[in-house]
């Protein structure tokens, strides 16, 4: 019987843990008051697109594919984590949506990041008229 209620209690944190490790994952459209909420925006587009289109107001350019389709994860979660607070909701902004859906899957499954997905990205953004300014390298 004592058993029974130790497996119990074993059990039921084991499930505790497990909810708290995995994170979120909201789909939206770039808008005024997400910009206004001051939550980190991340743009994962390459230098050249950042260039072509410049980048949302505020947002962070951390590239993740490069223009062949390469990447670096390791490289992009280190500078990830050095410039946005990962304990706390941020957003991802790509061109279209489609990258960002596929990383934002990954961090909030396996790193149980809040994400937030700006799912029709920069391309919405500029129809929508938001603040874009041009990219400025370091």
């Amino acid at each position: 019987m004592a058993w029974s209620i130790v497996l119990k209690k074993f059990f039921l944190t084991v499930l505790i843990l497990s909810v708290s490790l995995f994170g979120s994952i909201k789909n939206q459209e770039a808008s005024y008051e997400l910009l206004d909420s001051n939550i980190p925006i991340v743009d994962i587009r390459t230098p050249g697109e950042w260039k072509e289109t410049g980048l949302l107001k505020g947002s962070i350019p951390i590239m993740l594919f490069d223009e062949k389709g390469n990447y670096d994860l390791k490289d992009f979660l280190d500078k990830l984590n050095a410039s946005v607070d990962t304990k706390k909701p941020f957003a991802l902004i790509c061109r279209t949506g489609s990258r960002t859906k596929i990383l934002a899957q990954f961090l909030s499954q396996k790193l149980g990041y809040d994400v937030i997905n700006l799912k029709s990205g920069i391309v919405y953004a500029k129809y929508m008229r938001l603040p874009i300014l041009p990219y400025k390298p370091n």
